[in-house]
């Protein structure tokens, strides 16, 4: 039997995920059941995001609220949407600089 696969997680999936508790009544394992994860690792999560915001409030930083955090996620997801778009583009018209050099009765 091959070995399972280590999955990976996005600090923003994990950012996501702990917030769903911390900003929520929910429950660590209750989360983690939607989630489909193990509660011990979203409680790792947890940990690490509570440090984070405190460590943010004694620099005299405000932590983004869920609204905020949802659309830096929105945004993020639209840039990369629109650096593949701005990649094809770049391509395309190589493609087609490169066809009209090639055309017969180009000066």
């Amino acid at each position: 039997m091959p070995p399972r696969k280590r999955r990976s997680y996005s600090a923003e999936y994990k950012v996501e995920a702990a917030h769903r508790v911390i900003d929520s009544e929910r429950t660590i394992a209750e989360v983690a059941r939607e989630l489909g994860i193990d509660a011990g690792m979203l409680s790792v999560w947890i940990k690490d995001e509570r440090r984070r915001i405190a460590a943010a409030e004694v620099h005299g930083d405000t932590p983004l609220e869920s609204a905020e955090r949802a659309e830096l996620l929105r945004l993020r997801r639209q840039v990369a949407e629109l650096e593949k778009d701005n990649a094809f583009l770049v391509k395309a018209s190589a493609y087609f600089a490169a066809m009209q050099k090639n055309r017969p009765g180009w000066v």
